[in-house]
């Protein structure tokens, strides 16, 4: 699994994931101080956004794309230190699972 933060992201990283989350996007993108990315295997990003949303007040979103290795790329949104939780969660429990 990959994961990366960005911390207070620029319009035009959110006018992107804007476009690849599509019209079901359940976040206001312009109202968030964070965003988490998680790329990973599949049975791994469904098991990663339970974590999250149960770890902190995050919101998660699959940010659509094409990849030929059938990864998945999460979006993880909220304030800085939910996102930052909820990583850290991620990353432990994946630790612990495998």
């Amino acid at each position: 699994m990959d994961f990366r933060i960005i911390k207070s992201p620029s319009n035009g990283a959110k006018d992107i994931l804007k476009k690849r989350i599509g019209v079901n996007c359940k976040v206001d993108l312009d109202s968030i101080d964070a965003i988490g990315l998680v790329q990973g295997k599949l049975i791994d990003m469904i098991y990663a956004i339970d974590i999250a949303e149960k770890a902190a007040g995050v919101t998660v979103e699959d940010i659509k794309g094409t990849c030929p290795q059938h990864m998945v790329l999460l979006g993880i949104f909220g304030d800085t230190s939910s996102v930052e939780s909820a990583i850290k969660e991620i990353k432990q429990r994946m630790k612990e699972g495998k």
